[in-house]
């Protein structure tokens, strides 16, 4: 539909070479919100870089004075995070663990993660960025401080005390928590609070594992199953994530989480021939149903322990025991200390594919690395499901390369030529599974190429992704998300203003009300007489020369009622309401809702556009929202 005025694209451009006081002054206060949101999204991006270096030494710290200084186990650890250039061998096989505080250390630490979270934050249960989803779109944003404290000390414990969990989802709603905190504290509005709640989700995941651009994508994506982007996210995602990454990594060493440039066999991680294709695309077939079994595994055992009849602050302790119960009895049974990648953070499953010589491929070695993804989709729905605290996406990182391992070391052995190296597929089945179980495809794309320093293999990890995102649309890990921007409660109202963009003032014309006019020097007295008679709750107040100056609600004079000391004194030009919210022919309705809402008032005027002073006639709210329904349910004559 045009505008009323003939021009479609609005007002014409002024040729002038100076620019107009009117527009200077527009483009000072662009740049002062931008200045402003630079100084947001940059402090929220600080808060989330200190708070990933806190989390990170005090799980580690746990970690290694329990697990590795009680239980005697000492896994393997990426070789980013360990600083070996890659020409160390790790024996993967040959980790051990005593028995007894294999199972006991996770049950202990279980034990006060559940009282830690239900008697002081039960909201911190579970993978924080589920929490941090439901809190955007269902919370406006609001996050409780002290969600902070008891996610970073339970997620710590978990995982210092060998639950399997991943560090993703406790630093997510960790700098969720730190964004919603400041916008509280700073007392903005539900939107900007929202904004920097992502903001924070994105900048504590770019920090914790070294991937800027992912994390920051990863915060306008993951909040919504559809591939759909809250666009007004990234831009101040992207700042924070730069800041929180610069901070970690001035702190831990700039690299990737996962080296595999140094590697002797790094050549053979590279994407050659489209013929290639063929066994990606098989992996990625196969990934749907690790997918299926992960998702459904996790809210299944979840389910079953919301079942128990005991105090939920006992739960994660016996879902710890069966996590280290589990692993105990596959290491026992096989004699592998690959198995143990069950506990904790894992990573070795994902690390040892990238390792791999071609004397060491074998079927067996296969089995074993199906064994572990099987067995970490048990032992994380055992500990996070239970009421323990930690993240899906770690876990979702060793599923996903143990399958990939595992696929790739068969095609080698089967077809050598066009699968040279399992740690190719190890790389793209990582992205595949969790592309698959969160429908987050573009920011882990760009996730696992960061975190890997490895670019060489987009291709095949596209058409993985390809397949999983849409063969499990309809599942996901994060039970928060919503289909699309438009189910998102936080943009309830948002959609309407879209369709009413192609309606304007003007087509409403034959709706307006003619305006009742007062003068400006009417005494109150007159008004206290002439506004109960009226019809309308709005009365446009005109000079001598009949231009508008001002307006009158109801409630304007009802406040002098009951004081008639001064219906001689004071007069209309006394009580008006100035200056006048009004709307012109040539304004949407889009527009004209939003100045209805602005004071929440029932009518405006409408004015000359050449002339804001020549008042035309009274548009009334109902009309617009009775254009809005005719618009979108038309009554079927029939």
């Amino acid at each position: 539909m045009n505008r009323p005025d003939g021009d479609p694209d609005g007002p014409a451009v002024q040729t002038s070479g100076r620019p107009s006081p009117g527009r200077w002054f527009v483009r000072q206060q662009r740049l002062l919100v931008t200045g402003r949101w630079f100084l947001l999204a940059g402090s929220v991006g600080v808060m989330a870089g200190v708070g990933a270096i806190l989390f990170f030494s005090l799980s580690h710290w746990l970690f290694e004075t329990l697990m590795g200084g009680v239980a005697d186990y000492d896994p393997i650890v990426p070789r980013g995070e360990s600083g070996d250039p890659g020409d160390q061998e790790y024996k993967y096989g040959l980790v051990t663990i005593s028995p007894l505080w294999c199972v006991l250390l996770p049950a202990l630490g279980g034990l006060v993660v559940g009282w830690i979270v239900f008697t002081w934050a039960p909201e911190a249960q579970g993978h924080g960025t589920d929490g941090a989803v439901d809190a955007y779109h269902n919370q406006q944003g609001r996050i409780g401080a002290r969600v902070i404290w008891v996610k970073t000390l339970a997620s710590a414990i978990t995982l210092g005390t060998g639950g399997s969990g991943g560090r993703e989802g406790p630093i997510a709603q960790i700098g969720a928590g730190f964004g919603s905190w400041f916008a509280t504290r700073l007392r903005l509005s539900n939107r900007e609070r929202r904004v920097l709640l992502a903001v924070g989700m994105g900048a504590g995941v770019s920090a914790i594992f070294r991937a800027p651009l992912a994390g920051a994508l990863f915060a306008a994506e993951i909040l919504y199953r559809d591939p759909d982007f809250e666009s007004e996210v990234i831009m101040p995602s992207l700042l924070g994530s730069i800041i929180s990454y610069s901070i970690f990594t001035g702190w831990s060493g700039q690299g990737s989480l996962f080296k595999t440039d140094l590697l002797p066999n790094a050549e053979l991680l590279v994407f050659d021939s489209p013929i290639e294709l063929l066994p990606y695309l098989a992996l990625g077939l196969i990934l749907v149903a690790f997918v299926m079994l992960y998702v459904k595994g996790f809210y299944g055992i979840e389910h079953a322990f919301r079942r128990l009849p005991i105090k939920p602050h006992f739960k994660p302790m016996i879902g710890g025991a069966l996590t280290g119960g589990l692993a105990l009895a596959l290491w026992t049974a096989t004699g592998d200390g690959r198995v143990l990648s069950l506990l904790s953070f894992g990573y070795a499953a994902i690390q040892e594919p990238f390792d791999l010589l071609q004397g060491d491929v074998a079927w067996g070695l296969a089995g074993v690395f199906l064994l572990v993804a099987v067995g970490k989709i048990v032992t994380t729905g055992l500990t996070i499901g239970s009421g323990g605290s930690a993240g899906v996406f770690g876990p979702s990182m060793v599923i996903g390369g143990a399958v990939g391992g595992a696929v790739g070391i068969a095609f080698n052995l089967l077809w050598p030529d066009i699968a040279p190296h399992p740690g190719a597929f190890a790389i793209v089945g990582m992205a595949g599974f969790f592309t698959g179980c969160a429908n987050p495809p573009i920011s882990t794309l760009l996730m696992v190429s960061e975190i890997t320093g490895d670019y060489s293999l987009l291709v095949p990890t596209m058409g993985c992704c390809a397949i999983t995102f849409s063969i499990c649309r309809k599942t996901t890990i994060y039970g928060s998300q919503v289909q699309a921007r438009k189910d998102s409660p936080a943009h309830r109202g948002d959609f309407i203003h879209d369709v009413l963009e192609g309606i304007w003032v003007s087509d409403l014309v034959e709706n307006l009300r003619p305006p009742q006019t007062i003068g400006a020097s009417t005494s109150l007295r007159e008004l206290v007489r002439i506004v109960p008679e009226g019809h309308s709750q709005y009365y446009p107040v005109v000079d001598e020369r009949a231009a508008l100056v001002g307006i009158i609600s109801l409630n304007d004079v009802r406040r002098y009622l009951h004081d008639d000391t001064v219906w001689d004194v004071l007069v209309a030009l006394d009580i008006m309401t100035t200056p006048v919210i009004a709307v012109t022919p040539t304004d949407d309705l889009s527009s004209a809702l939003r100045r209805f809402t602005q004071k929440n008032i029932g009518e405006l005027p409408v004015v000359d556009p050449e002339d804001t002073s020549r008042l035309l006639g009274m548009l009334r709210r109902h009309d617009v929202i009775a254009a809005y329904n005719a618009l979108v349910a038309p009554v079927d004559p029939a």
